[in-house]
Order: C-alpha cells, then structure tokens, then sequence
C-alpha cells in the first residue's frame, strides 16, 4: 500500500478521475481518496513511479509520498 499527498483535487470527479487514472494501470488496484485531506491510498502491484504518473497524467500534482511502496 502507499499513500500520496495530492493537491488539485476538490470534488467527486477528482475522485473519479484520479481512480480511473490508476485502475488503467493495473485494473485490480483498491483506491481510496480522501479529498478533505488530499490524500490518495493505493493497493496495487504497480511501483509507485507508476501510479505517480497516472495521477500526474491526470491533472493532479503528487506533493509527496506519505508511506508504503508497492502492495
């Protein structure tokens, strides 16, 4: 599991978009987004470079890691 701290996102489509962005890369990944506190929680196979670019690509930037590598 890793966590990430993530600005940019505000709403239920952020929300949407930044679990679309992730689950394109691996299909199985649990995403859990914490809007209030920008926090983005991903249980995935993929390195963390990776699901730092799909939010990236998304629109969103990725302040920082806050724990864990891959799950």
């Amino acid at each position: 599991m890793i966590e990430f701290q993530v600005e940019g996102m505000s709403c239920q489509h952020c929300a949407s978009a930044v679990t679309k962005a992730i689950q394109a890369h691996d299909a199985t990944a649990r995403v859990q987004v914490d809007l209030e506190r920008g926090r983005v929680v991903i249980e995935s196979g993929q390195a963390a470079s990776v699901l730092q670019a799909a939010i990236d690509d998304a629109g969103y930037t990725v302040k920082g890691t806050i724990g864990g590598g891959n799950a």
